[in-house]
């Protein structure tokens, strides 16, 4: 076990290899500050250098998951918010963006599980995430047509791999609220459970069989080619083959299942 990070608004603890990151406003639904847009998306990055992690799983402590941005908070903080818009040049993605799709380049599966609300975004967040396991009494939105505004922290992005542009442009247009069953239908989330966590950590256990060196090819080859034809995703399918051929993990993986034994893997080698 690593120490557990903790700050007024979130936390980060890793146990059994496995990263739990927690928005911790409760009594605001987890009402995204400032602070927690920045600390979210340095939280993916040090995700993302642990070799040991085998999953993320990404929850709101309290009764939502995330109300969207507490625009109280912000009101008075114009030049903060103006600065944080601006793109990093090596990814860009700006801060707002960035909380939602760093998450994409942790190699490693990253699970959000949802209760209650997830607004704005908070949905967005939930979207960066690789699932989205939700209670059936979770309602969400893309509320920010309600301010006068467009989703801006990556939806444009991650809504597009996962529904069609019809339903996009209505949830997007109308802001307005919908249920854990008609998110499922819309591919916005990946189940409805009574205990999500349940289903996140039956899933990081089927993970866990596999090498982890595969499990972040696998999540390196879609986020490399979702978007492209096979001109271009049939080099990065190719060299990231290679280096699962050549590595040690892979050896592990072929020796045990010849042996018909359980696998032992090392850290991951990328």
């Amino acid at each position: 076990m690593t120490p557990a990070e903790t700050t007024d608004q979130v936390t980060y603890e890793v146990r059994d290899d496995v990263a739990h990151v927690r928005l911790n406003r409760p009594a605001k639904h987890n009402a995204l500050t400032l602070d927690m847009i920045d600390q979210l998306a340095r939280l993916a990055d040090r995700a993302a250098k642990d070799r040991s992690l085998r999953a993320v799983v990404i929850a709101g402590e309290g009764d939502s998951f995330c109300s969207g941005l507490d625009f109280a908070s912000t009101a008075d903080q114009r030049g903060r918010i103006m600065r944080a818009l601006v793109p990093k040049r090596r990814t860009a993605a700006n801060n707002f963006q960035a909380a939602g799709w760093a998450w994409r380049n942790v190699p490693v599966p990253v699970i959000a599980v949802i209760s209650g609300h997830c607004y704005g975004g908070g949905l967005q967040i939930a979207l960066g995430a690789d699932f989205r396991f939700a209670t059936p009494d979770a309602d969400l939105s893309i509320m920010e047509a309600r301010w006068g505004l467009i989703p801006d922290m990556s939806l444009s992005a991650s809504i597009a791999q996962l529904t069609t542009i019809d339903v996009a442009k209505r949830l997007t247009m109308t802001g307005e609220t919908f249920d854990a069953s008609t998110a499922l239908e819309y591919g916005l989330i990946s189940g409805v459970h009574d205990d999500p966590f349940a289903a996140a950590e039956e899933l990081i256990a089927a993970v866990r069989e596999r090498s982890p060196d595969a499990v972040a090819a696998a999540k390196s080859l879609f986020e490399q080619t979702w978007y492209n034809g096979s001109r271009l995703s049939f080099p990065v399918e190719q060299a990231l083959q290679v280096r699962l051929l050549t590595g040690r993990n892979h050896t592990i993986a072929r020796k045990a299942g010849l042996a018909k034994k359980p696998p032992s893997f090392t850290d991951r080698q990328f």
